[in-house]
């Protein structure tokens, strides 16, 4: 039953499968998780646990992706570095979160998911609180911690969407992944938000890199006491699990012929590209901005003013739970009637915010407010995106491929989207002999047009792989 984490008896004649068992037995629950549909309540209760400790390690993990960008400025005076340097921090990091998907992905196919989600959170907050005491003569310090930094949100983002995939199923799932997913934008605003403002309240940019990893300790003892190990594919299948004995070679070749995550997977890599540096570089942009119109006198000691890391951060959280929940009721209304819906909204949304981005770009040296009127309307649009481009990645990928097709999709979208993004706008701004603000505009504003190569391919994204995926299952 849908969203029902209740497991039962395998049907060996209904779904006949390999002995080859990896990891987590095939036909065993693991970590303790509720074995008898008679406690398919206690299950369902605790599958809803399990999504509120996802959610909320989530939020932790984008709140330390973008807190770097909140507190931009006052790292760049620190360390007197320029544009193209400060952009290495983001670059390396997401290199190294792509480069080590992969490996979590195969793993995550073949052996316990929790196991490698708690030894990559204790990864996590071990490099996140070494990098918070860097001192300026150890830059490069700080690049090696950020990248230690993507190692372990690797192991957790390629694993967390395919427990809840095997926790729930159908519109329940729909639903469970639109939470999850909206603390990507949440989290974000909330790194702008708490990282500029405690970097103000001590005077020291290094405070604002200790919040998440002590916010992280609790989530680890919850992942560590509260998150069921499920069998793979149990929701679609009740609980009955077959694991088939795949090489990871076959894997990949599986994902290369399906059509439907092929295009999806393009959709969000071109988005990447454009978001990433629009997530890194706007605060630091809309504050040139202000200087530029005299509103404020640029920043030369710091802490520098927070004002456009603080509004920035409320646009991103509003926006982005706005852009989410709607995304997920319209897909959920129009579903059943129109198949092609998903992949239709996710375009349309795409299409639309290009020009949103592009206003607020070339407004941005003459009205502030104008100009965050237009990237709101533009992050409500692209957050459409969000859950609806996971769910399509679940239905349309068989479940014992769904770690190794989360982690290729990671790894193509970062090392064709936002690993270089930020780093080559950095470098733009750096060497054109425009005043900066005027040269990250001129290098952004060709960067939405990506928005549109968005647009096309998920218009092009076929799903019909989702009846294949449903028979392969019954």
């Amino acid at each position: 039953m849908a969203g029902n984490a209740s497991e039962t008896k395998p049907s060996e004649d209904k779904h006949p499968c390999s002995s080859q068992k990896y990891g987590s037995v095939s036909h065993e629950t693991a970590e303790g998780d509720i074995p008898s549909a008679d406690a398919g309540i206690k299950s369902s209760k605790r599958a809803y646990v399990a999504v509120a400790v996802l959610c909320y390690v989530n939020l932790l993990n984008y709140m330390d992706r973008y807190t770097i960008a909140g507190v931009l400025p006052s790292i760049q005076n620190y360390f007197r570095i320029t544009d193209s340097t400060s952009g290495l921090l983001q670059t390396v990091f997401i290199c190294s979160f792509m480069l080590l998907a992969p490996a979590f992905g195969y793993l995550g196919d073949r052996y316990n998911r929790k196991v490698i989600m708690v030894a990559g959170m204790i990864a996590w907050i071990v490099t996140t609180l070494g990098s918070s005491f860097i001192t300026e003569e150890y830059f490069w310090v700080l690049v090696l911690m950020r990248a230690l930094v993507g190692t372990g949100e690797a192991s957790y983002c390629t694993i967390a969407p395919t427990i809840i995939g095997d926790l729930f199923i159908g519109s329940q799932r729909s639903i469970m992944i639109s939470f999850f997913y909206i603390f990507i934008p949440v989290g974000s605003g909330l790194g702008y938000i708490l990282g500029s403002k405690i970097a103000s309240v001590t005077g020291d940019w290094h405070w604002a890199l200790r919040l998440n990893p002590i916010l992280g300790v609790p989530g680890l003892l919850l992942l560590v006491f509260l998150m069921p190990n499920p069998p793979r594919g149990a929701s679609e299948m009740q609980g009955s699990v077959c694991i088939e004995h795949t090489s990871y070679l076959e894997d990949v070749k599986y994902l290369l012929r399906n059509r439907s995550f092929v295009w999806s997977s393009l959709g969000v890599t071109a988005m990447a590209f454009v978001t990433g540096a629009l997530a890194f570089w706007t605060p630091t942009f809309l504050s040139r901005a202000r200087v530029k119109q005299g509103i404020m006198p640029p920043c030369v000691k710091e802490p520098c003013d927070p004002s456009d890391s603080l509004i920035f951060g409320v646009i991103t959280v509003v926006t982005g739970i706005m852009g989410v929940f709607v995304g997920t009721a319209i897909s959920r209304k129009l579903r059943d009637r129109l198949p092609s819906a998903d992949p239709i909204i996710c375009a349309v949304g795409m299409l639309s915010s290009s020009p949103c981005l592009f206003l607020a770009i070339v407004l941005a040296g003459t009205s502030i407010p104008v100009t965050y009127t237009f990237i709101g309307i533009g992050e409500v649009l692209l957050s459409l995106n969000w859950a609806i481009i996971a769910d399509i990645l679940l239905y349309v990928v068989i479940p014992t491929r769904r770690a190794t097709a989360e982690a290729l999709q990671i790894m193509v979208c970062h090392l064709l989207g936002d690993a270089g993004s930020p780093y080559l706008l950095g470098i733009v701004s750096t060497h054109r002999c425009r005043p900066k603000n005027e040269a990250t505009e001129i290098t952004v504003n060709p960067g939405t047009q990506v928005h549109a190569n968005h647009g096309a391919s998920m218009s092009l994204t076929d799903l019909r792989r989702r009846e294949q995926v449903t028979g392969h299952l019954s």
